[in-house]
């Protein structure tokens, strides 16, 4: 595995030397700030033996888009703390920290084309 502007580049298994490639987001990626994602979001977590490298909760296997969809259909943090009884309410509070991070994005005015 070798790494590229923030993003580990690591080889499928299964296909040869010269094979197809696969990018796996890594923890010590850079935010725009210059901050790494890793001590920016403690308890998210990004790993490729679990859920494929999905941002999830403290190495859990709970995707953080699991807990923030909940939210987004009305979920209150008492209810995702009962189906969820290993996560915090801090854990929650990180996923959508991580979330409002993610959405984050500059939009550039395209000109129109003659």
């Amino acid at each position: 595995m070798c790494s590229k502007n923030g993003w580990a580049i690591e080889r499928l298994k299964g296909f040869p030397e010269d094979g197809i490639e696969k990018k796996v987001y890594s923890t010590a990626a850079k935010g725009q700030d210059g901050k790494v994602v890793s001590a920016m979001f403690d308890r998210i977590t990004f790993d490729p033996q679990i859920m494929g490298g999905r941002a999830c909760i403290r190495g859990m296997r709970i995707p953080v888009s699991v807990i923030v969809g909940q939210i987004a259909h009305g979920a209150t943090f008492e209810e995702i703390l009962e189906g969820y009884p290993d996560l915090e309410r801090e854990d929650i509070q990180a996923a959508l920290e991580y979330a409002a991070w993610l959405t984050k994005e500059e939009v550039y005015p395209v000109e129109a084309q003659k």
